[in-house]
């Protein structure tokens, strides 16, 4: 009786620090930093997007996305894709209020430049593929 009442305070305290192990594990891949500010153009901020978000776009988005950025922003856009603990800044946010105030052409600007880590999507995708992957991004935020 008293070795089966140790082995269950043993199996409780075990799980009980795996527990906690995940959410500090999980805190600090959150907690990386941003690296340094990226403002784009003033031209860029004001560029408007010319492709409408529609349902079709939106699954041709949500595509592109798959093979293109969630690798390391995540199927949710949190910064969390399986490439992201291997970068030394956050992927960033896409759910974000901080990343819900950047304009169409300033989210353009920085696909099609890049910057380390992150690559450039100037040869890789079309315009109109990265206006698409752009309308599918937005929908990442509503979807909280």
């Amino acid at each position: 009786m008293k070795n089966n009442l140790k082995l269950k305070s043993v199996l409780a305290g075990t799980l009980v620090a795996s527990f906690c192990l995940m959410n500090v594990c999980s805190t600090f891949a959150q907690e990386k930093p941003k690296g340094k500010p990226w403002p784009a153009p003033e031209a860029a901020v004001k560029t408007k997007n010319p492709v409408k978000a529609d349902d079709a776009n939106a699954a041709e988005g949500k595509e592109l996305f798959s093979q293109h950025c969630k690798s390391c922003h995540g199927a949710k856009g949190k910064g969390d894709g399986t490439k992201a603990e291997k970068i030394d800044i956050s992927c960033g946010d896409f759910t974000s209020a901080e990343f819900g105030k950047m304009s169409d052409g300033e989210l353009f600007w920085k696909t099609t430049e890049g910057r380390k880590p992150m690559p450039s999507f100037k040869e890789k995708l079309s315009d109109n593929e990265r206006w698409t992957v752009i309308n599918y991004v937005r929908t990442l935020g509503k979807a909280k």
